[in-house]
């Protein structure tokens, strides 16, 4: 029964994260890895870029890579998240069972 909750509100933080991830970090993600990617494929291969296959295949992977990292933290931030609130949860019902205890002991 111990850590049921904390591994429970961990799973519901996971999925909120990946909703919001895909409502706000999917598109943001996608353009700044765009950015990285553009201004990368410039230094290699100098500016204005030509519509070559490597240019094309450095944006993308940097495009790719600004969408992994920004789902790895809106997951993992919200899934860490909703561990600690659970872990908090069940640190203040595991008190008031505990005083409601001592209490009946003392009566």
């Amino acid at each position: 029964m111990k850590k049921e909750i904390a591994k429970k509100m961990a799973y519901i933080g996971a999925g909120a994260g990946l909703v919001i991830f895909a409502i706000f970090g999917l598109l943001p993600g996608s353009f700044l890895g765009g950015v990285i990617g553009l201004n990368i494929a410039g230094k290699l291969f100098g500016l204005p870029l030509a519509p070559s296959l490597i240019a094309r295949l450095t944006v993308v992977i940097s495009m790719l890579m600004g969408v992994m990292i920004a789902g790895v933290v809106f997951v993992a931030g919200f899934s860490i998240l909703g561990w600690l609130i659970g872990h908090i949860v069940e640190l203040t019902t595991e008190r008031r069972v505990m005083n409601a205890g001592k209490e009946a002991a003392v009566k």
